[in-house]
């Protein structure tokens, strides 16, 4: 079983930057693909990075590619997900995922445990 706490959200100007965090549980966290998500009112939940479980493998959505960084720190059970270079399209409430697989995928159908999300939301 994995508990995820997300943070760090917030307000920012457009062109800023956020960190998020997320909090992880249990002493299997190493094993578990990690992968960040976002879903904006009105809109369907979108995919937007994943690491795997060693961090070696990575993946970002076209849309924050370049921009959005996912790293996590086994050791601290941390995942995280730096923002930079933020637009208005990036508002949405972002949420943490975990994976009962050390590999990472894009649907969010495939992660078995959700935070409870944390809002950002980036005035133009």
């Amino acid at each position: 079983q994995v508990q995820l706490v997300e943070s760090g959200g917030g307000l920012v100007q457009a062109g800023g930057s956020l960190r998020l965090s997320c909090a992880a549980s249990g002493r299997t966290f190493d094993l578990h693909a990690m992968g960040w998500f976002r879903q904006a009112p009105g809109k369907d939940r979108e995919f937007v990075a994943h690491k795997d479980w060693s961090g070696d493998s990575t993946y970002y959505s076209d849309s924050v590619k370049g921009r959005f960084t996912i790293s996590r720190d086994n050791a601290k059970n941390m995942v995280y997900l730096q923002m930079n270079s933020l637009k208005s399209e990036d508002t949405a409430v972002y949420y943490c995922a975990a994976r009962n697989f050390p590999y990472a995928l894009r649907n969010g159908d495939d992660y078995n445990y959700w935070g409870q999300g944390t809002q950002v939301t980036v005035s133009s």
